[in-house]
């Protein structure tokens, strides 16, 4: 759990996410608001990729899934320096 928790903290932290909070936070009245919401998105999130995951790992050898996520990732990186986010 402790592995996890640490993961996911570091990949969240000034992620698109985060940062879309943070203007929420800045134009919004209700910062309790925007901190439910946002917390109730990441836990959905999180949910759905348990889920998905656990039902993709019945079908697929684990080794493969981490491969193609590290591939994925490696194709998106590529992707966004390549094209520079359409600049």
């Amino acid at each position: 759990m402790l592995t996890t928790f640490g993961m996911i903290f570091l990949a969240e932290l000034g992620d698109k996410t985060q940062l879309a909070t943070f203007a929420f936070a800045v134009d919004g009245k209700s910062k309790l608001a925007v901190f439910i919401g946002s917390a109730c998105a990441l836990i959905l999130t999180s949910l759905l990729a348990v889920v998905f995951g656990s039902a993709v790992s019945r079908l697929i050898p684990a080794n493969y899934i981490k491969g193609g996520a590290g591939a994925l990732f490696i194709l998106l990186g590529l992707w966004i320096l390549i094209f520079q986010g359409g600049k």
